[in-house]
């Protein structure tokens, strides 16, 4: 067995074609051989110019043999024993199809250890131009801006976690610019649509209690429905949100963990949700909260809540198309122009800060401000009843309820 040579040892030889080649030592093989990263240059001093700087990228760093993969093959790999293990399943399946639909194509074939930061930069600024697999009549073949920032989630985990894994010396997905996210406007009841859309579930028994829940907490769909009864402290009237419900690939539902670490929180209810929990306790004794109508012993499924969620607005003479994040957006929207502060409803929401609140919710300007009182006010007391802020009731309770 050949001398074990050290990590940026290296050579320089003129070839033939009278190109200058380089390479240095990057790492060795399980028997010992040396994994060597090669440089072309047209001339020697050109070369040394590009050695010097690989061996600056390069020092301190001992690769595997892997490292000699394609970026395709990483992907593939990651996607299999890295992503599998800590992704939902419609997770996994948007970034399986952001690696065959955008990334292999354009970057694939290419060694994973050869990739720079100039590479993806230049991928992303393609997609933006043209990353549209099927034209679109507005947008022709350009790529959203929040469809490359997830691109760019994405595979700035597969290559953090080739350099982990000794596969890469550097992450190159580190300090690019992305395109600013796209802010389309958000949609959310008016009071009068809110009035109508409370009549409209008042009559319906089978639906009122969740959606009013939804009205007066803002959860994400997954995580209302959810809940389970042991979540609920009745005596305190607050609800524990540790877990989301969402749907399997092949079928059925499965439980985990909340969209962010924040995202696990305990929020104290208005008086008028916590009673309305207690009285479907005692009326609907089971494990779910909003259990499924049909099958008591499941809950509700999130699909089926978008469903009667649309049924409803159409009920209402509401005919615009409203997500079930409108509700989510409703609540806010009118929680901060009725004067709650953004530190508490970033804690009931269960965002990461309140300046994400805020970013989030920039509608709600100065004139809403103002007139919260004539505008928000009494309607929001007409349907909820004095609670306007309720998570601000008693010496800071809510500050302290929203962890």
């Amino acid at each position: 067995m050949s001398k074990r040579r050290p990590s940026g040892d290296g050579m320089v030889r003129k070839r033939e074609d009278g190109r200058w080649e380089g390479r240095i030592v990057v790492g060795h093989k399980a028997d010992g051989d040396s994994i060597f990263q090669y440089v072309l240059a047209p001339t020697q001093k050109a070369l040394l110019a590009k050695l010097h700087q690989d061996i600056e990228t390069f020092r301190g760093v001992e690769l595997c043999e892997d490292s000699r993969m394609t970026l395709a093959q990483w992907l593939d790999r990651w996607l299999d024993e890295y992503a599998a293990l800590r992704l939902r399943d419609s997770t996994m399946g948007s970034y399986r199809m952001y690696a065959e639909r955008y990334i292999k194509p354009r970057l694939g074939n290419k060694k994973i250890n050869s990739i720079t930061a100039a590479d993806i930069q230049r991928m992303y600024t393609k997609l933006k131009k043209e990353g549209r697999v099927r034209e679109h009549p507005q947008h022709g073949r350009a790529l959203s801006a929040s469809t490359i920032r997830r691109i760019h989630t994405m595979l700035h985990r597969a290559m953090a976690d080739a350099v982990r894994a000794h596969i890469i010396p550097r992450n190159p997905t580190e300090g690019l610019t992305l395109p600013k996210a796209d802010s389309p406007a958000k949609r959310v009841l008016t009071d009068k649509e809110l009035d109508r859309f409370m009549e409209t579930i008042n009559a319906d028994p089978l639906w009122h209690d969740f959606f009013y829940t939804e009205l007066t907490t803002g959860l994400r769909r997954g995580e209302i429905c959810g809940l389970q009864w042991h979540d609920f402290d009745a005596g305190a009237g607050t609800l524990q949100i540790s877990r989301t419900l969402h749907r399997k690939t092949g079928g059925g539902f499965e439980t985990g963990e909340t969209k962010t670490g924040r995202g696990k929180r305990k929020i104290l209810l208005p008086d008028s949700a916590a009673n309305l929990l207690r009285k479907r306790q005692k009326a609907i004794p089971g494990k779910w909260v909003f259990p499924d109508p049909l099958k008591p012993e499941q809950p509700i499924p999130p699909d089926a809540a978008y469903r009667r969620l649309q049924s409803l607005l159409r009920e209402a003479g509401i005919s615009e198309n409203i997500p079930f994040h409108g509700l989510r957006h409703t609540f806010a929207t009118h929680a901060l122009a009725s004067g709650v502060d953004a530190k508490t409803l970033s804690g009931i929401l269960g965002h990461t800060d309140a300046a994400f609140t805020l970013n989030t919710y920039t509608h709600v300007t100065g004139d809403m401000q103002r007139q919260a009182s004539a505008i928000v006010g009494n309607f929001m007391e007409d349907i909820f009843g004095k609670e306007l802020k309720p998570w601000q009731s008693a010496e800071n309770g809510a500050t302290e309820a929203s962890t």
